[in-house]
């Protein structure tokens, strides 16, 4: 019996090995976690769907969270990918950055508000609480709405930074998260304004969004000012690692970088780093 017992168990080895590879056939070396800024992940998404369809074997999970959530995973080994959407900091130089794209963050308001452009003292004084009716600043008699990004979230921070604001200045009706989030929020109300990637706008905008997007001192929210480097809120779109990347990490990673998916930048309404004037 206890040859029996024996024999049973060393044929059912090998099957044993398939079932603790993941529940989806994928073993771990075929298995990428990305994770972080959820104005890169639309385009990571993308990127992760064209790289699976030339690597059958492979599968990429993509999660957002914010910038934040990216470096920390990145560091502590929950991803093996970090998204984020700014430049490195002096202060993370063990992580790896690599390009994927340019963006900005863009002014938005209600389709219907005839404003147009604000001046950088205007947006202050708007996100402030000093000024809180349109009519202040040539719009209609109707109260302002102001939108505020959640913490983690690098929109956030480099929208505080631009404007040498701290977050306890800024006296927000409503908080919150992804883009897709602050669109949607702007979109029902007529009296709202928040800021957003320049990319998402522009795409939601073009896609029917009840979304306008608003100049700063003059200067268009696109994708075009942002490749001739004329938008001042302009930022970096970047995937991040921490040592040395496995082979399949690598090899992700340069295909994100090469110009097979140029096109799936372009069609996210971003900046390739090759069109811009910038870098």
């Amino acid at each position: 019996m206890r040859h029996f017992k024996q024999l049973i168990i060393t044929l059912l080895l090998p099957f044993l090995g398939l079932l603790s590879v993941s529940n989806t056939g994928f073993s771990a070396e075929n298995r990428l976690t990305i994770t972080g800024s959820s104005t890169v992940a639309p385009l990571a998404l993308e990127i992760a769907k064209r790289y699976e369809k030339n690597h059958p074997g492979v599968r990429i999970d993509v999660q957002t969270g914010g910038t934040s959530r990216g470096i920390n995973d990145a560091r502590t080994g929950l991803a093996d990918i970090g998204m984020v959407s700014r430049a490195i900091k002096s202060s993370e130089q063990d992580l790896k950055a690599f390009l994927l794209a340019l963006d900005g963050i863009g002014l938005i308001a209600h389709h219907t508000n005839p404003i147009t452009s604000l001046s950088e003292t205007q947006v202050i004084e708007i996100y402030k609480g000093k000024i809180t009716n349109w009519q202040t600043v040539g719009g209609p008699d109707l109260p302002i709405s102001v939108v505020n990004k959640a913490e983690g979230r690098s929109t956030l921070e480099l929208f505080l930074e631009h404007f040498s604001l701290k977050n306890s200045e800024v006296k927000p009706h409503v908080i919150i998260g992804d883009n897709q989030q602050g669109i949607k929020t702007i979109a029902g109300n007529p009296g709202a304004i928040g800021y957003v990637s320049i990319g998402t706008a522009e795409f939601e905008e073009k896609r029917g969004a009840p979304i306008k997007r608003i100049a700063l001192e003059g200067s268009m929210a696109s994708i075009k000012t942002v490749a001739e480097g004329r938008y001042p809120l302009s930022r970096e779109l970047n995937f991040v690692i921490t040592g040395k990347p496995t082979p399949l990490s690598e090899d992700f990673l340069n295909f994100a970088q090469s110009e097979k998916v140029k096109d799936l930048i372009e069609r996210q309404f971003f900046v390739s780093p090759n069109n811009s004037l910038i870098h």
